[in-house]
């Protein structure tokens, strides 16, 4: 490297200029993730919503009817992460933030479907579909706790 394109100590660094289209970007991302964990504790109550309704029917009802609104919610929440990530790319808040956007996507949109198919013929399944709800809100609260920053 010769001495005209060597960065000394006296030379601030500048990051890229934030535009008007990445600030509305971050404003945007910041209540995405708002919405997106108030959806998560409505969803937790849906699901209780959806047990013990079919424990009042003696088990017997078909889980469309008792957790139909649960599931609803659950894919209007993939849409919310993918608009968080969506968000995310055009605000650049960072690497980490648009990994997790990314990871939310995945596992709100994949993963949540695919334990709750399996969920139907074996119990274990639909454990860890909670526990993935679980880890999804706590990843969406990690990254609007880092936006507010």
């Amino acid at each position: 490297m010769n001495a005209n394109h060597a960065v000394t100590a006296t030379e601030p660094v500048t990051a890229a200029p934030v535009t008007g289209l990445r600030r509305g970007a971050f404003l945007g991302y910041r209540w995405a993730l708002l919405a997106f964990l108030l959806a998560g504790v409505a969803q937790i109550c849906l699901a209780g919503l959806g047990v013990f309704r079919l424990q009042e029917q003696g088990l017997q009802a078909a889980g469309d009817t008792a957790f139909g609104p649960h599931m609803a919610l659950g894919f209007a929440m993939a849409g919310i992460a993918l608009l968080i990530l969506i968000l995310a790319v055009i605000a650049r808040p960072g690497a980490r933030a648009i990994a997790g956007s990314a990871v939310l996507v995945l596992l709100t949109s994949l993963v949540q479907s695919l334990l709750a198919g399996l969920g139907d013929d074996h119990a274990v399944y639909g454990a860890l579909h909670a526990l993935d709800g679980l880890l999804i809100l706590g990843i969406a609260g990690y990254l609007y706790a880092h936006a507010r920053r």
